[in-house]
């Protein structure tokens, strides 16, 4: 069973009316729709250190050539 906990945050108010019209156009919770919108963000930022370390792997491995190719 997925738990959830109440909490409390600011919002811009045009961002917050706009988000009231879509909950209710979709009859979906604003507490859904925001949860699914912030668990959407961290899984892509939680991407964005290992891909950097992917690339910071290749360009150690590959400098000597990367040198070359940017002459």
């Amino acid at each position: 069973m997925d738990t959830t906990e109440k909490f409390s945050t600011k919002m811009n108010r045009e961002v917050l009316a706009k988000l009231r019209y879509y909950a209710q156009a979709s009859d979906r919770s604003i507490s859904l729709i925001v949860s699914e919108a912030v668990a959407d963000y961290l899984s892509r930022v939680e991407v964005r250190p290992a891909f950097r370390s992917a690339v910071d792997e290749v360009i150690r491995d590959n400098e000597e050539l990367l040198r070359e190719l940017a002459k």
